[in-house]
């Protein structure tokens, strides 16, 4: 029966996938590939997608620690929050956004006059991945450290170790499998990411805003060609960094 669900679901999920890679001829694709609007917003998207994970790993494993170690008033509503822009429609994340970070927001009007604008720019493009991709870094971080048994950490303090030297060679390396599997799937949440982005920063374009730009524009044809595109590079780099993040070292493994 396990098997007979598990399947559907698999099937669920593959097929459309593998209608669209069916749907488009090489020649197409090639066509499209050679575009250099299609190139720029592929890069873009890999960049943007590469910053947010690396900003969500900055600021959200230090949460997830606190979340998973520290005992403090308001935890609870502390990682409801963490996993608040999960439940809002992305839509309303990048409204949300763009009244706190456009032109004339609470931040986005200091910001600017610092030279720093996030309204059709860069900055704008990581803030909107970010929002929506942070909780995983947080979540299986924190799940991470809480499968660390406390004792391990108590005994290298017994043995004269620091709590920064605990920290660094104890706790971290062994969460490092939760953390790089979080970091692997902010990156691929902030890739696909498209409301959020088109509100806050429609350009510079990324790889979904281009795709929605020439379904207006063409239909499906040229839409699916680049779809297929960037399905392929998602997932060779899905796989790739999935490998990396099962090599790390687990909970009791030496």
């Amino acid at each position: 029966m396990f098997w007979l669900l598990a399947s559907l679901l698999l099937g669920f999920v593959l097929v459309p996938l593998l209608g669209l890679a069916d749907s488009e001829s090489a020649g197409a694709l090639r066509q499209v590939a050679a575009m250099p609007e299609a190139r720029a917003a592929i890069a873009m998207s890999l960049f943007a997608a590469a910053i947010a994970a690396i900003l969500a790993g900055l600021f959200g494993v230090p949460l997830a620690w606190l979340l998973a170690r520290a005992a403090f008033p308001g935890r609870a509503v502390v990682a409801a929050i963490v996993d608040l822009p999960l439940a809002v429609p992305h839509t309303v994340a990048g409204i949300a956004l763009l009244i706190v970070l456009g032109r004339h927001g609470v931040i986005g009007a200091p910001a600017a006059a610092i030279g720093l604008e996030f309204w059709g720019t860069l900055a704008g493009v990581v803030a909107a991945m970010l929002f929506v991709s942070a909780p995983y870094t947080v979540n299986a971080a924190r799940l991470g450290f809480e499968a660390i048994d406390p004792r391990l950490e108590m005994v290298a303090r017994s043995l004269g170790l620091a709590p920064s030297r605990v920290l660094w060679h104890i706790t971290l390396p062994l969460a490092g499998r939760g953390i790089l599997t979080g970091l692997t799937l902010t990156f691929a949440r902030a890739l696909s990411e498209f409301a959020a982005v088109a509100i806050l920063a429609y350009y510079p374009k990324t790889a979904p805003v281009l795709i929605y730009e020439l379904f207006l524009r063409f239909g499906l044809g040229e839409a699916a060609a680049l779809s297929v595109i960037v399905l392929a590079v998602s997932l060779a780099l899905f796989i790739l960094l999935r490998a990396l993040a099962g090599r790390a070292p687990q909970v009791g493994e030496r």
